[in-house]
Order: C-alpha cells, then structure tokens, then sequence
C-alpha cells in the first residue's frame, strides 16, 4: 500500500569517545559566499568528505535529490570508523547500539524509524516507511520487525572497538560534555537535483551511553530535518533535547519562508536555543540549510562546526560561523 501524502531535558554526554576517523583529517576550512548559486548542489553536517562524494556523484549523473542523500548518508551508517552513525556507533549504557533515521521526499512525504537495532542502514528502513505504509515513523521492535519483513538482514552492529570503549566507560559511568567530540552525533544531508527538487535525510546512532530508549532529533521531521521544496531545508546536530525543544529545523525553514537568507535564518534559530537556556555554554547546536536558490548558510553556539558543499562533484569543507 503507497502511502498517502504527509502535510505538511537536556542531555549529558560522555567521556572517552575518540574523534571520528572520517572527520578527524580537515582539509584547509574555506568560506562559502552565499551568494546565488545555480545547479545541483548536496551538503551535509560535519567533515564527512565521502558522505558528499556519493551524494554529488549521484546529482551529477542526473539522480534525484531523494536517492543523493539516501546514498550520501549510507556512506557513513556503513562506516566503522564513525562511533556515532550506523554500523559501529557507540552503544547506550546496557550496550546496545540502537539507531534514527529519517528521510524528507520533496513532494513533503517523509519516513522515520527510532530505536531500532541490529539493521545497518535505517534510513533505508525509514525510506520503506514513507513509500510503503500509511504512517510517518515505526519504532522499536515494531521497526525491526517490519525491517526484516521487507528483506533487511539482522546484523550485530556492536564492533569490537565499540565495546572496547563502552565497558571502559563502564568503569567511571562519567558523563561531562566534550564540546564537537561526541556531539558529532549526526549526519544531516540535503540536496538540490537537477530539476530544482529538494530532499533530506539525516541518521545517527545518538548519543553515547545514552540512557536505554533515549531517542534524540535527529528522527523527527521539523527538528533533525525538515524541508519545503518551494523554500528550502534544513539539518541539525548536537545536543538533541535542545533541537527537540526548539524545532529547529522547521523553524529554520520557515524563516526562510518569511525571506531570510539560509545564513540569517540559521543565526536567528540559534539565538532562540541561547535565550531558552541559559547553560548553552554547556553544550553544542549547529544548524545546516539550503533554499531554493542554491544559498547555504550555517550558525553554532560554539566554534568547531563543519559543513560539506558539494557543487559540481567537489566537495568544500567550511567552517561555520558560531555564537561564541
């Protein structure tokens, strides 16, 4: 059955989690000019080069938004590299890797899955469940579940250097914030293709030793992700409670709906974040957009965030503006 169309406390983190292989070699940061860009473009949070590689290629070769970000952020749940998206992520306090994916079609469908464990790619789950069921987001075993009743195959997804550091943890249980260590949580992905159609997706394994069942932003359509293909889209990263609390993306979105440019938009949405909580010292929110036009903006509490621009087959690593 197709489905139908969709209309439109903050958390602590850990120590002992090792920078991200994938993010850790940052060629020379440079700056984006916002200026009006034209043709097909993909960006993604963080120093994921690969990630926007897979993603540009696809647009390049005449793909949709939909499948670019689909195989632009599959790049890195297959990455054991990565402790924090996909197979590989450090796991919550009983040592389970769980994961969130969302994926956001440019028609506004959308599909979600949280806390699903054992599947490698959830974002091809969630994918499933926009184009094959009625509903928006299953969970839990419910997602497993329908997983393995669409073929997915079971997979133990703790690696061993995962559970090398988990049950190091486990000797001190310390939870303090390591500002841009853990809190590269996330890859949030959008893309422009070549008919102008804009699509996103966004996957991670959350937070380190999270407590059992804790589901972030990265899952939910208006906070981790959200797009309108007449305006633009938007991607989060961080601490999720805060993202959560703000609907971040969305707001993102709808600023620029109003006229703000991405950068504006992006600025403003986290200045909200700042005046809602007076401990923003304490941990870290960047936010990721693109509009219609081709124009990226950035904005972070504190300084560390990069961003991937894919134009053209060439990926850009950028440096965020931040708040601090």
């Amino acid at each position: 059955m197709k489905r139908r169309s969709f209309i439109k406390s903050a958390g602590t983190i850990s120590l002992g989690i090792p920078f991200l292989n994938s993010c850790s070699s940052l060629p020379a940061f440079q700056q984006e000019d916002f200026s009006i860009k034209t043709g097909p473009v993909s960006i993604n949070t963080w120093n994921f080069q690969e990630a926007g590689k897979t993603a540009g290629a696809t647009l390049i070769q005449g793909g949709t938004a939909l499948d670019a970000v689909q195989r632009g952020v599959m790049v890195e749940e297959a990455n054991l590299d990565n402790t924090t998206v996909g197979n590989g992520g450090a796991p919550d306090r009983e040592g389970e890797v769980t994961l969130d994916a969302c994926i956001m079609a440019p028609n506004g469908n959308c599909g979600s899955v949280a806390y699903l464990k054992n599947i490698e790619h959830p974002v091809l789950v969630a994918r499933k469940v926009m184009e094959e069921t009625p509903h928006v987001m299953l969970v839990g075993e419910g997602a497993y579940n329908f997983a393995i009743q669409n073929g997915f195959k079971p997979k133990n997804l703790l690696t061993e250097k995962s559970e090398k550091e988990w049950k190091k943890w486990l000797k001190e249980k310390d939870y303090k914030p390591i500002i841009n260590i853990e809190n590269h949580d996330t890859i949030g992905m959008l893309a422009i293709d070549q008919t102008g159609d804009i699509a996103g997706a966004c996957t991670t394994s959350g937070l380190a030793y999270k407590m059992q069942g804790r589901v972030g932003d990265s899952p939910i359509i208006g906070s981790g992700l959200f797009l309108d293909n007449e305006v633009g889209g938007a991607v989060a990263t961080g601490m999720g409670e805060e993202i959560l609390k703000n609907v971040s993306s969305f707001l993102v979105v709808e600023l620029m709906r109003q006229g703000k440019s991405p950068q504006e938009s992006c600025e403003l949405a986290i200045k909200r974040i700042i005046k809602n909580n007076s401990k923003y010292k304490d941990f870290q929110v960047a936010l990721l957009a693109v509009n219609k036009k081709g124009e990226v903006g950035s904005y972070c509490i504190h300084p560390g965030f990069t961003y991937v621009v894919n134009r053209a087959g060439e990926n850009r690593n950028i440096k965020s503006e931040s708040y601090l």
